[in-house]
């Protein structure tokens, strides 16, 4: 399919749009020149929003398996490639290929009304515009009985997640609701979510087998509702059928389809998911690769994965971190010529199915994660970084210490560290470095609504970047690279003595795993 790559943009306009944001750092403060220069760099000629521009709105969300995803690997190994780095696609496994279509629904009887509404990823299509009743799950307290209802579930659309009461996020009711009544509308919240997760686990299912069961017995369609607790925002997954199409509704909508159905209204909704099952696709990761004049087998690496989900554009998990990193470079390769260690990119593929991406590269490049002097990874959303850990290393706060010395202080005050710190187990990319016994940092940033407002979902949108955050975390990223770069020791790997857990057993270094090489059994 021919990808609508718009980047003839205005970009004059945007740089206007944007030209007030600045790393502001004190003039009489005396920085190395290189590092000066990538400040300056960073201010007068940011190619942050352009990039933002051609990867979120031209391209869209990457997610893996998509033909999205392919372009964005390509894209993103030309930008490299014009600014002089040597870039490729390496591939590390395949996955199941699939592309999303338009999403239509409405509700068409007791009475007519568009819902908002998302296929989830992988979703089978409806080819036709599919119209069914909606039913809630029975009200049962056993497998048995469950399973006795499972039949009337034939040719019925069946509401499978949790109906929310209260549609306002918490923030709000704590703002204006009296004491009581916030400790009240709380406990009656918590108390709701746990007696849903009692149900299902009294019925016999998780959230994989039950659609599995609904599908198997005849349903036409899944709806749920992925609320993350904040107004506007649900996260959109893969789905869990084979041939029915499986659907998420905002809360609102969802929860008046709930009551209909309760009430015995017999709502009927209309699903038209356009969406192609495509062959199994290559899965890739771009690496760019600045090579080092004095030891080129050492390695300094600048890490971010580059897909996402898609029920959004992927703008803060993980475009930012992926626009950081290539800033990063282009800076580096502008203004420190003479790297004295390899300076390496990494823009991983499926980060979101377990690490794939990353642990592929570690498990596929031994010689180059054996010269690793440190990795940088970024994800977690747009706010300027104020948190590094030294992921167990017992020396790390040796070299980091002194790479933080050359970071602009107007940078760095905003950062605290922890020394040695716990070793990541698998939230992000940096956890495949660690797990290798190889110095590897997560980059953490200020938080801006991330988990709750656009982690994964349909409002993680251009919009919600701030661009002056991200370019703090430039700056940051290039002078800790460069510092890393010409550090005269080579980084001792050395952990920690792992402590003990609340059960009195010694916690365990994270394992080296393999990353999945395909989607077969994926769930």
């Amino acid at each position: 399919m021919r990808i609508n790559r718009f980047f003839a943009v205005p970009a004059v306009v945007l740089a206007a749009q944007f030209s007030w944001a600045q790393v502001k750092v004190d003039p009489k403060e005396r920085l190395d020149p290189i590092v000066k220069s990538f400040v300056d760099e960073v201010n007068s000629n940011s190619q942050l929003e352009n990039m933002a521009y051609e990867l979120l709105d031209g391209i869209g969300p990457r997610l893996v398996g998509t033909p999205e995803m392919l372009a964005a690997n390509e894209w993103s190994a030309n930008k490299l490639r014009s600014w002089g780095v040597d870039a490729n696609l390496q591939q590390f496994g395949t996955w199941k290929g699939w592309q999303r279509g338009t999403t239509h629904v409405d509700m068409v009887y007791p009475r007519v009304k568009s819902l908002s509404a998302t296929q989830l990823a992988w979703s089978p299509a409806t080819r036709k515009a599919l119209e069914a009743e909606v039913v809630v799950l029975p009200k049962v307290s056993s497998k048995a009985e469950f399973d006795k209802w499972l039949p009337s579930a034939k040719g019925k659309i069946v509401l499978m997640a949790q109906y929310q009461k209260i549609g306002r996020s918490d923030e709000q009711i704590k703002e204006f609701a009296t004491p009581e009544l916030y400790e009240k509308l709380k406990a009656e919240k918590e108390q709701a979510a746990k007696d849903f997760t009692a149900y299902v686990k009294n019925i016999g299912y998780d959230n994989n087998s039950l659609p599995e069961a609904l599908e198997k017995a005849g349903a036409a369609g899944i709806a749920i509702s992925n609320w993350t607790g904040i107004m506007g925002a649900n996260r959109i997954f893969g789905a869990k059928t084979s041939k029915i199409p499986m659907i998420d509704i905002d809360v609102e909508d969802y929860g008046m389809l709930y009551r209909m159905a309760e009430k015995g209204a017999q709502p009927k909704i209309k699903i038209d998911a356009q969406s192609k099952i495509l062959p199994d696709a290559k899965s890739f990761n771009t690496i760019g690769m600045i090579k080092g004049k004095e030891k080129p087998d050492e390695y300094v690496i600048l890490s971010a994965h580059l897909d996402s989900w898609d029920g959004a554009q992927g703008a803060t998990d993980n475009g930012t971190g992926t626009l950081t990193m290539l800033e990063t470079i282009r800076i580096l390769k502008k203004y420190y010529p003479n790297n004295k260690r390899t300076i390496i990119i990494g823009l991983w593929g499926s980060e979101e199915q377990g690490l794939n991406g990353s642990r592929g590269f570690v498990a596929d490049n031994p010689q180059i994660i054996k010269g690793v002097q440190a990795a940088f990874n970024q994800d977690n959303g747009t706010g300027r970084v104020v948190n590094i850990s030294g992921q167990g290393f017992v020396k790390a706060y040796d070299y980091i210490g002194k790479w933080l010395d050359g970071v602009p202080k107007a940078v760095k005050s905003h950062i605290k560290t922890d020394f040695p710190g716990m070793p990541g187990g698998g939230g992000s990319d940096h956890a495949s470095f660690v797990a290798a016994g190889v110095p590897g940092f997560s980059l953490g940033s200020l938080n801006w609504g991330y988990f709750g407002y656009t982690w994964h979902t349909t409002k993680d949108t251009y919009d919600k970047i701030v661009f002056d955050e991200v370019k703090n975390n430039v700056v940051l990223t290039a002078a800790l690279a460069y510092m890393a770069s010409e550090d005269p020791e080579f980084t001792n790997r050395e952990k920690r003595a792992m402590p003990q857990d609340d059960k009195g057993q010694t916690i365990q270094w994270p394992e080296l795993k393999q990353p999945r090489r395909d989607s077969k059994e994926y769930k």
